[in-house]
């Protein structure tokens, strides 16, 4: 039994099968309570009247345009974010000077809440995209700053110190040495941060207004459109699902210190096996002694020391 090819792919299928089932019972303890009357389906709808109409809104194609929106600002935010974190970062990892100067205020900054700081966007820039795309970037600051330090802060000093006794500093230590050992920690932050992207996005919309799901939501919540807010909601959870695979797909293959799987070994034949050898024996020269070997080598007797009235 091939424990090492049994256990990855046990590993998958769990990987696959076990949110599968944790939806599966969430659905059906969902299906019992609106089919038990207890609750009206005004406040929570059938989860098949959601599905319906989720696929309605997706085949009209009016769902898709929204989330296509959502989706251009949360890039736009990360983008704009990882841009001014990952050099914050480096200069917090890197600089003593640096960390006790920014620190307090990246700490402080995490207090003020994202709604709370619309207001000010739309003062500031006024309506649209922009401020949409500044609200999710900062959403999306503080956790690729983390992220990047601590990746820049766990590499192996004694990796750094023989770079640099190979003559690796500067803008060469950067690129060949430090990135490549922090890019895992890196992906990671830029991963959980693009979920809150999304989530800056949804919440700039809701408050400065705009043309993606957001917007939807706001437009159900005011028509009280219960079944149309779950199929948002399914939306949204949709686009988190899909990109935070991607992420996780993308910090895989460009992992530099991800397991590699070895090639199996092919076995042999049976008929190469059971095959006599027909390889001739290799002629061996005859040894031909020189002139050290043509006399024997006279044994030398052992010394022998005896003790003779107290005189050695």
């Amino acid at each position: 039994m091939n424990t090492h090819s049994d256990h990855p792919r046990l590993r998958g299928s769990v990987r696959v099968l076990a949110p599968l089932l944790l939806g599966l019972v969430a659905l059906t303890i969902w299906q019992l309570i609106t089919m038990s009357g207890a609750v009206p389906p005004t406040l929570l709808p059938a989860p098949g009247a959601v599905l319906a109409r989720f696929g309605a809104d997706i085949a009209s194609g009016a769902l898709l345009g929204y989330a296509g929106v959502t989706i251009l600002e949360a890039v736009f935010g990360c983008v704009l974010a990882a841009a001014i974190a990952l050099p914050m970062g480096y200069l917090i990892a890197r600089a003593r000077v640096a960390e006790a100067a920014v620190s307090p205020y990246l700490a402080a900054s995490q207090a003020i809440p994202a709604v709370a700081i619309a207001p000010l966007l739309v003062i500031w820039v006024g309506y649209g995209l922009l401020p949409v795309v500044l609200l999710c970037a900062l959403l999306v600051f503080f956790p690729v700053v983390l992220s990047t330090v601590l990746g820049l802060r766990t590499i192996d000093t004694e990796i750094l110190e023989a770079a640099q006794l190979d003559g690796a500093h500067g803008a060469h230590m950067l690129r060949h040495i430090e990135w490549p050992l922090a890019l895992p920690a890196v992906l990671t932050g830029i991963r959980n941060g693009f979920t809150l992207s999304v989530t800056g996005a949804v919440v700039g919309e809701l408050v400065m207004g705009g043309h993606g799901l957001g917007m939807v939501l706001s437009v159900q919540s005011a028509s009280v459109d219960t079944t149309g807010l779950f199929a948002t909601l399914l939306a949204l959870c949709l686009i988190a699902v899909v990109i935070y695979m991607v992420l996780v797909g993308i910090e895989r293959v460009t992992n530099p210190l991800r397991p590699r799987r070895n090639r199996p070994i092919r076995p042999q034949l049976a008929e190469d096996a059971a095959a006599p050898a027909t390889r001739e024996p290799a002629e061996v020269a005859p040894f031909i002694p020189s002139r050290s070997h043509s006399a024997p080598v006279r044994q030398q007797e052992p010394r022998v020391f005896r003790l003779e009235s107290g005189v050695l």
